[in-house]
């Protein structure tokens, strides 16, 4: 099967997923060492580190592209800087052609180096430049030492204050178990360094656009989106999905068979036809379950090369702890779905190196049960930005988890900056969902023809639920705690723990994080 590459920036960089560790302040390099070991996962490929001055910086990496280069830390000797990252960021090549134009010589073709000149040019407000999504952290031989995340906290970072010492990490479980009772999540959007401490710099996209403005219109009391809106939605993903398949290595997507994916494998299909190879699809579930005959009945009509793995409630059950030592959660919903995200992974990394996922749409257009519940306006549009600022610690943080335990790099087109901020400037009178309209309607309007109807205006099932795991993950461990233990341990977290099932989950938490204090790190949802 040939792959081929849609005309966009040249990739010109490492795969998505690594791993950093750094710290600023007194610090042992062994436990930096020990951080990094414990994130190996991360990056097999390769490892660095790098004393600067009152910094520690560290890396490991996962290497598709180039074996031999794109190590870490990287440096740029005539500014005396030092930069570890992980993600991507999207408008390097621009960046670094400006770059060019002033005089900076580099070294490699990865896009972090484009960021370290960056920094190193334009110091902290550089960072504003970026669009894409990415957690570094930078040490100069002058002292200087910044860290960054991208707005909605694709990229992972934690960190822990300790008096003169900050350190920091991609994973929970990186930090020494006496460390784990401090452990923050770092908050997106922000930059951390000595001098100025935690800031906001960058939040989500409001409307920017002139022409933006005129499509949403001024008129509070249109019910009804124009066409052009529908145009829109569907010209913004088609774009961001296209940009996704830019790729020097094998590339498919993850097919649940649910409205999300099934759009985003809709458009990569035709996009990969135009280039005359086929796309690769992956699906799990049950047999017999709602999610594996519809991805399986839209790869055929799709021509797609479909693989799709068939699995047992034993073999669910059984990888549960293994999925929240992964995963570094025990909220039952992201349990639910990620032990089928975790098998689809294992049986995509077989095939390809980089997947194109749905998540992102329920955020955006409003496709999560609990919003049907929300009549205003005003509070649904305030619903879905909490959401979407609270992604970093619920399915983003799966995504991440998953993906970087197989060695796939993630790409998720529908948190594209420019559809994100399009979703956030529609309207939200246009997203609720009643009798007569189905949750996500905008989404289902823009892309009617491109789904067969059956699966265009399919019922929203979570993927728990859909692939079959919900159930059985419900009734195996809800019944590992009896309703006295449940009682006796259900404060050990706050908000207390909600059911039997998510105290089992917890228990084996404890087991692959111990000594974690999980308030403020471990998203949970609405509903367990």
């Amino acid at each position: 099967m040939r792959q081929g590459s849609l005309p966009s920036e040249p990739n010109g960089k490492e795969p998505i997923i690594s791993a950093i560790v750094a710290a600023y302040g007194p610090f042992d390099p062994a436990e930096g060492a020990r951080m990094l070991d414990r994130l190996t996962h991360r990056g097999p490929d390769g490892e660095g580190s790098q004393r600067v001055r009152d910094a520690w910086l560290g890396h490991r990496r996962l290497a598709i592209l180039d074996p031999e280069g794109g190590g870490q830390p990287l440096n740029a000797p005539e500014q005396g800087l030092w930069l570890v990252g992980d993600g991507e960021v999207y408008n390097h090549t621009r960046l670094r052609a400006e770059l060019d134009q002033r005089g900076h010589r580099f070294q490699t073709r990865s896009d972090h180096e484009t960021v370290l000149h960056l920094l190193a040019q334009d110091g902290p407000s550089a960072l504003t430049r970026l669009w894409g999504m990415f957690a570094f952290i930078a040490a100069g031989e002058d002292g200087t030492f910044i860290a960054a995340r991208d707005m909605i906290g694709i990229a992972p970072l934690y960190w822990v204050r300790d008096g003169a010492t900050v350190l920091f990490a991609s994973e929970l479980k990186a930090f020494d178990p006496a460390r784990r009772n401090d452990v923050e999540s770092f908050p997106p959007g922000h930059t951390w360094s000595p001098e100025t401490g935690l800031e906001q710099i960058l939040t989500l996209p409001e409307v920017r656009s002139p022409v933006l403005r005129e499509l949403v219109g001024e008129d509070e009391s249109e019910e009804e989106p124009p066409e052009a809106v529908f145009a829109a939605i569907r010209d913004t993903l088609v774009t961001a999905v296209e940009r996704c398949m830019t790729a020097d290595v094998p590339i498919g997507t993850l097919l649940s068979g649910g409205l999300d994916s099934s759009i985003v494998t809709a458009i990569a299909a035709r996009a990969a036809k135009r280039q005359g190879w086929r796309l690769p699809t992956f699906s799990v579930g049950l047999e017999g379950s709602e999610d594996l005959a519809a991805a399986r009945h839209l790869a055929s009509v799709l021509e797609t090369a479909h693989y799709e793995r068939v699995y047992t409630e034993d073999e669910l059950i059984d990888w549960v702890p293994e999925v929240i030592g992964v995963i570094e959660s025990f909220d039952p919903q992201l349990v639910h779905s990620s032990v089928p995200n975790l098998l689809v992974a294992k049986l995509a990394s077989r095939h390809v190196k980089a997947v194109i996922i749905g998540e992102g749409a329920d955020e955006l257009f409003a496709g999560y049960s609990h919003y049907g519940e929300i009549k205003g306006d005003e509070e649904l549009h305030e619903a879905l930005v909490r959401t979407i600022e609270g992604m970093h610690a619920g399915g983003l943080q799966r995504v991440d988890r998953v993906a970087g335990a197989n060695g796939l790099e993630p790409r998720i087109p529908f948190l594209d900056v420019d559809l994100v901020e399009l979703g956030l400037a529609l309207p939200a009178r246009w997203k609720l969902a009643h009798e007569d309209r189905a949750e996500k309607w905008l989404l289902r309007r823009a892309f009617e023809g491109w789904l067969p109807d059956e699966l265009l205006w399919r019922r929203k099932a979570q993927f728990g639920e859909g692939t079959g795991a919900r159930d059985v993950l419900r009734e195996h461990y809800g019944t590992l705690v009896d309703e006295e233990e449940f009682e006796r341990e259900r404060g050990a977290v706050d908000p207390p723990l909600r059911t039997r099932e998510e105290a089992a989950y917890y228990r084996i938490f404890q087991q692959h994080l111990t000594g974690m204090d999980p308030e403020g790190v471990v998203g949970r949802f609405a509903e367990p």
